[in-house]
């Protein structure tokens, strides 16, 4: 009788629709696993060097499998509450919910796939535009594209359907209970089964934006609090001008060259890992101060030129992330004060990042990016998706070298180079494909598999075209006046990520080049610094040895280079892997990554140990980084604003203004923004329009159609002079728009301005802006100046491309 009452219970409704939910369960583990065999496969031999394939599939089998249990486990209330309101809706709403998990981890695999690191909290540091702009820069949006993502949720659906047609219930619930015992015991008794690298994607994502909100609360900073109101501050004389040993000093003020390389890592250079593609700057190496185990502060370009130029906390996201960056100085801005001119120069958008924000902040002179190349400069070409990053390399240093010869010496001229980043793409791209070719069949000292090459053909083709800009670029360079009182600065923002790394400092690993003719001789360092040292280091040695307004105080996160020979490490320093995430830790010869500690060797390569005493007293410097981090950051303590006669805030807003822009701009992106402002423009509400403006304008400075409707509302309002103003900023910033020109040419008709008028056009006309209504207002103010002879021959031209145009027609009856 109680064995019949058993299985009556087993056959009930009840543990039938246990059945079914654990079918459910168990279909998506088995889709898990899949997705890890593709993924491994994918990898193939470059998963890592130092471990089997087989024990790294294993480990993320297992991590797969409690992943699944895990959801599986969260969901279940979720299932019994639909199961007891309406049947059989819980089937179908639990299989469309694990079908949506399925698409998400699809998505983090093929994003581990291209980056090599899993997807963590650093998805809370991109703004949406942020991450199209740089998948689409990878990937090509096409139906073929989005097509794997509807064919994942049909596999789910079709070993679901497998399952429930060749098992039954008995067996899946059996199975499921002998491989919670199993691998359960195998999670206890392989601690490295946790690594990162092993982690199921979802869980990965999931944890890492936990860790991170937890930690964002922990660091709540009201409950952060120094004896030292200001605690990087201290006198400038503590740097020690280390440089200047190895420099012959001259009378006049050196003009300082900087060049952040996009994705330059040390593995490239010298004689390490994939050397050979590099040829140029590996010649350097030996005409230079080089810095061989030199560190970037960042793993991504979004922390380059806060570490380097300004040796900046990072915040919570990154330093150029922050709303309303903290009073800083940084070199631009210490190097503008004493009488340089400040340059930056680059291929891409600057607002991408908010380098744009950070660069003016600190009151750069000139900002030459993809707005203002104009014509006789090739873009790179646009990839299926019709997007491209902007102009490549050659181009960069081109456009460069063609604007130097007008600004005053001396000069400080940072370059971002962009072609070392995907797509991998630039102008006579199968030479360099060649040149590849020449390479692996020539060079005997090549160490790496020539199928290696192969794979990733493209990147050493970038590299060889990076290096040679580099090369065209120097050798122009030693051409000019300048030159022999010039020193150049070369470095990579971090090494690029499509390669596998051999391990969780390579990504970081970049190298430091310090040349230029004054050197007396060269000298290569293999004691450790980072980006954060390079700005300390610079402004010592220039204030120590040239006339310069000395800085009483200095607020850096660096101490400055270390030039000893041999290996050591005399700096501590934290890393962000990517925004959000600052679980990296270099201290003296260990690094500290992710929870794991590794030694790291003279040759700067790392391997696992287990010392608990060092593994406590780094995670704690850590947790003290981070809260002086979040205190300089969030409480606005790196500099006083009352010793910074060198920044260039941007509009502060009440309280009140904040609750409008809050409450005005709600679910509305900047563009949708936009249309908001101009649509209380035309209904002459130009408080709240010129409130939004400015709220757009901290974030996009280079928005050139808000900054012109700025500049038309003051104008409106009768308020020329700053009329003006914003719009001669908006045609410096983007000067081939043509809109700025006509609301600048109506500013100057209002008050009376004609020669300005005409001097504004001509600047059009030689920017390559071909609008007729330019040529048009221009004859408009030849005839306010009674100039009937160049009106009538303006407009004359414009009949004969417009013969219909009344607004022409009528004018020329004007004229008689």
């Amino acid at each position: 009788m109680k064995v019949k009452k058993f299985k009556n219970i087993l056959n009930s409704s009840y543990f039938n629709n246990n059945y079914v939910y654990i079918y459910l369960t168990f279909s998506l583990i088995v889709t898990f696993w899949l997705l890890s065999i593709f993924e491994a496969y994918a990898i193939g031999a470059n998963y890592s060097q130092n471990q089997n394939i087989v024990t790294i599939l294993g480990y993320k089998l297992l991590n797969d499998f409690w992943t699944g249990i895990g959801i599986g486990l969260l969901f279940i209330p979720f299932y019994f509450a639909l199961l007891y309101i309406k049947k059989p809706l819980e089937v179908v709403l639990i299989k469309v919910l694990f079908a949506l998990v399925i698409i998400i981890q699809f998505a983090l695999v093929k994003y581990s796939l291209t980056t090599h690191i899993n997807l963590g909290a650093d998805l809370l540091g991109y703004s949406i535009d942020d991450m199209y702009t740089t998948v689409t820069a990878s990937e090509s949006l096409s139906l073929l594209y989005f097509l794997p993502f509807i064919i994942m949720p049909l596999l789910y659906l079709g070993i679901n359907y497998l399952l429930n047609k060749y098992t039954n219930g008995r067996q899946i619930f059996a199975t499921s209970f002998i491989f919670v015992i199993i691998l359960g015991s195998l999670k206890l008794v392989v601690p490295d089964s946790s690594a990162t690298v092993f982690q199921n994607k979802l869980n990965f994502l999931a944890t890492d934006i936990i860790k991170f909100q937890n930690e964002k609360s922990a660091l709540d900073v009201s409950n952060l609090f120094y004896k030292k109101e200001f605690p990087l501050i201290k006198p400038f004389k503590e740097t020690e001008d280390v440089l200047a040993p190895f420099f012959n000093i001259q009378s006049e003020k050196p003009n300082i060259v900087i060049i952040m390389a996009e994705g330059l890592g040390s593995d490239f250079i010298g004689k390490n890992a994939y050397r050979g593609f590099t040829p140029y700057l590996d010649s350097l190496t030996s005409k230079s101060l080089y810095w061989e185990n030199f560190v970037s502060n960042t793993g991504r370009t979004f922390g380059v030129a806060s570490s380097l130029l300004g040796s900046l906390p990072y915040g919570e996201k990154g330093f150029m992330e922050l709303g309303q960056l903290p009073s800083h100085i940084s070199l631009i801005s210490v190097l503008k004060a004493n009488d340089y001119t400040t340059s930056y120069y680059s291929g891409d958008d600057s607002s991408f990042d908010r380098k744009i924000n950070f660069l003016e902040y600190n009151d750069i002179d000139h900002i030459t990016d993809i707005n203002k190349f104009g014509s006789g400069y090739v873009k790179t070409k646009e990839n299926s998706g019709g997007f491209s990053w902007g102009y490549p390399d050659a181009e960069i240093f081109k456009k460069t070298l063609s604007e130097l010869d007008g600004k005053k010496m001396p000069r400080l001229d940072v370059i971002m180079t962009l072609s070392n980043h995907e797509p991998f793409d630039f102008p006579s791209k199968d030479v360099y494909l060649k040149k590849v070719d020449d390479i692996v069949n020539t060079n005997k000292t090549l160490t790496v598999k020539k199928g290696e090459v192969e794979t990733y053909k493209d990147i050493f083709a970038a590299l060889l075209y990076t290096d040679t800009s580099i090369k065209n670029f120097m050798e122009a360079y030693a051409k000019r006046p300048e030159y022999n009182n010039t020193i150049f600065i070369i470095t990579g923002d971090h090494r690029l990520i499509p390669i596998p790394q051999k391990d969780e400092l390579c990504r970081f690993h970049v190298p430091l080049f310090i040349y230029s003719p004054m050197l007396k001789k060269a000298e290569k360092f293999k004691s450790v610094s980072s980006h954060w040292d390079v700005t300390p280091s610079l402004l010592s040695f220039l204030m120590n040895n040239y006339k310069f307004n000395k800085l009483e105080k200095t607020a850096w996160m660096g101490q400055g280079l270390d030039t000893a020979k041999e290996f050591r490490n005399i700096h501590q320093i934290p890393l962000m892997r990517y925004k959000g995430s600052i679980n990296d830790y270099i201290y003296k010869d260990y690094l500290y990554s992710g929870g794991e500690l590794y030694k790291i060797n003279e040759n700067f390569g790392t391997y696992k140990v287990h010392e608990e005493k060092i593994s406590k007293i780094i995670a704690d410097s850590l947790l003290s980084f981070k809260k002086l981090n979040a205190y300089l950051t969030k409480k606005n303590k790196i500099f006083p604003a009352s010793l910074n006669i060198y920044a260039q805030p941007t509009v502060q807003f009440s309280k009140a203004e904040l609750a409008t822009i809050k409450e005005l701009t709600k679910g509305l992106n900047f563009d949708q923004t936009f249309i908001l402002a101009r649509d209380f423009a035309f209904k002459k509400d130009y408080k709240k329009a010129k409130l939004l403006c400015n709220y757009i304008l901290n974030e996009l400075p280079n928005y050139s159609e808000v900054r012109t409707l700025k500049g038309r509302m003051l104008a409106w309002e009768g308020k020329f002079p700053v009329a003006e103003s914003e719009l001669l900023s908006a045609i410096k910033r983007t000067p081939f728009e043509n809109d700025s020109y006509l609301a600048l040419m109506d500013v100057y008709w209002w008050s009376d301005q004609n020669k300005k008028a005409i001097e504004i056009a001509n600047k059009a006309v030689s920017n390559g802006i071909k609008n007729p209504e330019i040529s048009f207002k221009l004859a408009e103010t030849y005839k306010r100046m009674n100039n009937t002879k160049d009106a009538s021959s303006i407009i004359n031209d414009l009949l004969r491309k417009y013969p219909g145009n009344t607004n022409y027609l009528i004018f020329k009856k004007s004229l008689r």
